[in-house]
């Protein structure tokens, strides 16, 4: 600060001092009347001074409190001129700006020096009891002083004592403001400054601590000791290091779980990839096979149906000649009647030959009887007899060829029969191919339209695979930059020194 600036300050304080000492006196009604009462007891006053302060400097030496300001009878001379000349002052009541600076100075001594205000009230109150004891003394020696006859009444001593009484009041006002102003400066100069080396060393003692924080070392813990205000704040960083360091190192295993897990899934996805390749492969083959089965089967189902539809036509036309079997079975069984019919009239022919045959017979002999005249009878007879033995033979070779016909009617009935049956079986059998050539039409069919839905579903099964592809490679990707910054992340864990 320059002497300008110093020059300004202390003008303040002046114009300060005293006008904080114009307030006071006016509060305490000390009036320049109740100064010029002072002034007609200055001649006491300033005549006593000495022995007073004598008084006062004497129980100074005896009192150890006070005595040990004092280092020497050269410096208590010192302060008692000091005193003298301040007490003049007062008994002058010159309340003035200077008597203010030197009031203001007095407190500032005092609170620098520790002089508490008991010894300074202290100190008044024995200067105080010498001196109004000795004004009293001196005034009441003189004659008819209690009887209003002498220059000075009973009334204006009083009005001087009190005034005197509140000057000094004023006097120990002032001084005990500014020493306990001062003293609170110095207090909390003191508790600044105590304050400051408090918060210096906690600063210089945390300060070690962060700087290692700062460098990423956290294996050091503040073990100092500190004040217990700053207790709490050290178990709370060291604690917070300790946290931090345990998380640290946690995230740090973590980061290499992470590392090894994210290189796992890259290998498995890199793996996955791989065999979902061959999967789409697989599954695109599958699903060219599948459309090919699929057109077979509906071929298949096809072909079926016409085979069916063959079927048909042929139990149909098997149907037809079974009907044609039982037609002709009818027939040969009309025939089988027919020849049995023949039989039984080639036998009356045959009898019919026979009788003719003897009639013959009996002719030629009833014509050889008549002789010549029966001539013409046996010629006759004899063609009789000769058509007879035709008509038998004819009636025979008829008679066989009936049985021969009736033995292969009854056979070829036995053969239609027979072949009535087979073809009834046929007709089954045909009926049960049908049967099952429509359910293997319909299971075709369905085999067809179940292939189709496998089709679609291989189809999405490729799509599907072809995505999952698409999102392997994003997972092998991800997982590579996931490792990437895992390993980062562990390269900036390194920096720290957890132990």
């Amino acid at each position: 600060m320059n002497s300008i600036s110093k020059e300004i300050k202390h003008s303040e304080m002046r114009a300060h001092d005293f006008a904080d000492l114009e307030y006071r006196r006016k509060f305490m009604k000390l009036t320049d009347e109740e100064c010029a009462s002072i002034r007609l007891i200055k001649d006491i006053i300033d005549r006593e001074l000495p022995v007073a302060l004598e008084v006062f400097y004497e129980q100074i030496r005896k009192t150890p409190e006070t005595s040990s300001f004092f280092s020497s009878e050269a410096q208590i001379a010192r302060a008692k001129h000091a005193q003298q000349q301040h007490w003049k002052n007062i008994s002058s009541a010159n309340f003035d700006q200077k008597h203010a600076e030197k009031v203001y100075t007095i407190g500032n001594v005092h609170a620098r020096i520790g002089l508490e205000p008991r010894w300074y009230i202290g100190g008044y109150a024995i200067v105080m009891n010498h001196l109004i004891r000795s004004v009293i003394s001196t005034l009441a020696s003189k004659p008819g002083l209690f009887t209003k006859k002498t220059a000075i009444s009973i009334e204006e001593i009083g009005g001087a004592l009190a005034s005197l009484c509140s000057a000094v009041m004023l006097e120990m006002d002032l001084t005990i403001s500014v020493y306990q102003d001062e003293a609170e400066k110095a207090r909390q100069k003191s508790r600044d400054d105590l304050i400051q080396k408090e918060q210096a060393f906690v600063a210089d003692s945390f300060g070690i601590i962060l700087s290692e924080v700062a460098e990423r070392n956290l294996s050091q813990k503040m073990d100092k000791e500190l004040p217990s205000a700053y207790i709490p704040m050290r178990d709370n960083l060291n604690g917070a290091i300790e946290s931090l360091r345990d998380t640290l190192g946690i995230v740090n295993d973590t980061t290499e779980t992470i590392d090894i897990t994210a290189g796992e899934i890259n290998s498995a996805a890199q793996d996955l990839a791989h065999r979902t390749e061959q999967q789409a492969v697989s599954v695109e083959k599958t699903a060219s096979a599948v459309e090919q089965i699929t057109a077979t089967v509906t071929s298949t189902a096809a072909r079926v149906t016409e085979a069916n539809a063959f079927v048909s036509n042929c139990q149909n036309i098997t149907e037809q000649f079974g009907v044609m079997i039982n037609r002709a079975t009818a027939a040969m069984s009309e025939i089988e009647k027919s020849s049995e019919a023949i039989s039984k009239i080639t036998n009356v022919m045959s009898n019919i030959a026979i009788q003719t045959n003897l009639l013959a017979l009996n002719t030629g002999v009833e014509a050889a009887r008549a002789g010549e005249a029966g001539s013409g009878f046996r010629v006759l007879a004899q063609e009789i007899r000769d058509l007879a033995n035709r008509a038998g033979n004819a009636s025979k070779e008829v008679k066989e060829l009936v049985e021969t016909s009736r033995e292969q009617v009854l056979s070829g009935v036995s053969i239609m029969e027979e072949a009535g049956h087979a073809i009834s079986t046929i007709i089954s059998s045909v009926a049960d191919i049908g049967d099952h050539l429509k359910a293997i039409a319909e299971a075709a069919s369905e085999q067809a339209t179940a292939l189709q839905e496998v089709n679609n579903a291989v189809s999405s099964i490729d799509q599907g695979t072809r995505q999952n592809a698409a999102m392997v490679e994003e997972t092998s990707a991800a997982s590579s930059g996931m490792a990437q910054q895992a390993r980062r992340l562990k390269g900036l864990l390194n920096e720290f020194t957890l132990s």
